[in-house]
């Protein structure tokens, strides 16, 4: 008796368990018209094109973590590592962050896509 009672229990925690997985909104990649898109992983990673000051197109890669409205991002740049905190909101199929770095400031609206 002991035993199926050990057994349900552990089965109906593990269902618990599962139940309480909700998967990220952020998840899938995201892009606008003026060539900024930003693609977010289910392992924690990212990879965004954004343009610089001068107009340039620079690739970015790293990681990423969720603190309630505020996306941490770390990635490197030539061997030197930086961090950027973000706050993010999401309305309808759209998301809305501000990407800031040493040399520019981007307000951008990225559209949900499907690739």
């Amino acid at each position: 008796m002991k035993k199926v009672f050990f057994m349900t229990a552990g089965i109906l925690l593990a269902l618990v368990f599962t139940a309480c997985y909700e998967p990220s909104p952020l998840y899938g990649t995201w892009a606008d018209n003026n060539g900024s898109k930003l693609s977010f992983m289910s392992d924690g990673t990212f990879s965004a094109t954004v343009e610089n000051s001068e107009g340039d197109e620079v690739d970015y890669e790293g990681s990423y973590t969720v603190v309630d409205n505020v996306l941490v991002f770390k990635y490197s740049v030539d061997s030197k590592s930086y961090s950027m905190n973000s706050e993010w909101d999401i309305r309808g199929a759209m998301l809305y962050l501000d990407w800031i770095t040493d040399d520019t400031t981007k307000h951008l609206t990225l559209y949900h896509t499907s690739k």
